[in-house]
């Protein structure tokens, strides 16, 4: 297994073709835009190496008998999918922040069950050519990003009957050595900072779309693929200095980007779908369900670090003994700790795969996520409700570093006289950015959007069954 220096290292032999801001980066471990989201990532690697988190971090791979990197790891039990929540929400807490490599685990989970599934229908043998580049990647602790997301178009066509064949990543040519595709992956989150991308279709396909069938792993630097890295919330900071960043090491949220794919060769032995449309829908669902058991874990761990933030700015203001301010600190606590006990609860719910591997409660994954998307906002405003309008007028950290400014603001941002007008800044940066903008889109829509998950919900609620239940209960004859 890699440490972090080593994964930043590996990271410098790629070629990977990414704009930011209309100009090329030369290095995503040195630019200052993506060198944060680099040391999130390499956060991952570090903490492997540590004895303290190496149960946690590591898992005794059953391809190989040895030990890999758990982001790597195909979960063989159902303390394998505890274990992963606990993880994340360790790591959110030590770098407050989205550490990426969550999507491409969930990915290659879905991928091993899904290419056995279809082998046992077809004959095929997608899950051999699986397995292999899974030993590759966890022999060379690859991170890999989880490709999944189309930019859709008209959402109101299928793929196949989109005015642009692009607007959905499909095949436009197969080859006695390989395949060819053409598209774009969107919101592609550490990307930029990964070794490879796995490649899934999106959503449920029907007949004619059987192109838009495909899964197949790519390096992030092949021929004809190119990175535009996207814009989050003051960016610009960055470039400015540390002060007004609020987190300068890790970054806030995890640095996407839309991923175009133009003619990109793909070889036999990398393709792990090619056309089965109808097994397209489980393979999201799977997907889906892995990537929102995570959100109880990673957003938990970022939320502890804001509950922590929000009670230094009210001891910082000097208002921390009042009882109102006691309630809400309480309120985002319970918060927090209920989407901690979802992601829980999926997992020891999970279900043993006729693949070997483990997958989660699909039902309570998705309550793990429709509470995100509530819970990190509540959180958010109960935060700013305790910090009060200080953080909305914050001066620049050149008025702070000012000869003329600086002892103004020194004087009179100090609140608790035990804190300076520093720390008091700092603490409240920490808190604007991990509450604000891009964090809460992200908290909102990442695995999927709120009715996403309300459709899974129902989906899986098993209507029926309660409806028999209380028919029973009242003599009703169904």
């Amino acid at each position: 297994m890699m440490n972090g220096q080593q994964y930043k290292e590996s990271l410098k032999k790629l070629k990977p073709i990414i704009y930011y801001m209309g100009e090329k980066i030369d290095s995503v471990v040195d630019h200052p835009m993506t060198k944060p989201h680099v040391n999130s990532a390499a956060m991952t690697y570090e903490l492997a190496q540590d004895p303290l988190y190496q149960n946690l971090m590591t898992a005794d791979s059953h391809l190989t008998g040895t030990k890999v990197n758990r982001f790597t790891h195909v979960h063989q039990s159902k303390e394998d999918l505890v274990n992963k929540v606990k993880m994340m929400r360790m790591i959110a807490q030590k770098t407050g922040t989205c550490f990426q490599r969550c999507v491409g685990l969930d990915a290659m989970n879905a991928t091993f069950i899904t290419t056995y599934n279809v082998d046992k229908k077809y004959g095929t043998d997608y899950h051999k050519k699986f397995t292999a580049w899974l030993k590759y990647v966890q022999e060379n602790d690859l991170m890999i990003a989880g490709a999944m997301t189309d930019v859709k178009g008209n959402r109101n066509k299928k793929p196949s009957g989109q005015s642009d064949p692009d607007l959905f990543t499909h095949i436009v040519e197969k080859r006695e050595d390989g395949i060819v595709i053409k598209g774009a992956k969107a919101h592609m989150t550490g990307m930029a900072n990964s070794h490879e991308m796995l490649i899934l279709p999106t959503t449920n396909l029907l007949e004619g779309d059987e192109a838009y069938a495909v899964a197949c792993a790519v390096p992030v630097d092949a021929k004809g693929v190119t990175h535009v890295f996207g814009r989050q919330t003051n960016d610009q900071r960055r470039l400015q200095g540390d002060l007004d960043t609020g987190n300068a090491e890790y970054a806030i949220v995890g640095g996407e980007t839309l991923t175009v794919l133009d003619n990109v060769f793909v070889p036999w032995d990398r393709v792990f779908m090619c056309g089965e449309i109808e097994f397209a829908q489980d393979y999201v669902t799977r997907f889906a369900a892995y990537h929102r058991q995570n959100y109880g874990g990673c957003k938990v761990g970022n939320s502890d670090v804001l509950i922590g933030a929000t009670s230094l700015i009210a001891k910082m203001n000097g208002a921390n003994k009042a009882s109102h301010i006691k309630d809400k600190l309480i309120e985002m606590t319970h918060l927090a700790e209920t989407m901690y006990c979802c992601s829980l609860a999926c997992s020891y719910e999970g279900v043993k795969e006729e693949a070997g591997s483990y997958y989660v409660n699909t039902l309570l994954a998705n309550e793990v996520k429709l509470n995100c998307t509530k819970n990190m906002y509540e959180i958010s405003r109960l935060a700013h409700d305790i910090a009060g309008g200080f953080i909305a007028t914050l001066p620049h950290e050149w008025d702070f570093n000012s000869p003329v400014t600086g002892p103004l603001i020194k004087k009179y941002f100090v609140g608790n006289e035990e804190y300076s007008a520093e720390d008091r800044i700092k603490i409240a940066r920490l808190l604007e950015n991990m509450s604000g903008g891009t964090a809460l889109a992200e908290s909102m829509h990442g695995a999927g959007s709120p009715q996403a998950m309300r459709i899974m919900i129902l989906r899986e609620s098993n209507m029926e069954q309660k409806e028999e239940l209380a028919a029973n209960l009242a003599h009703v004859k169904l």
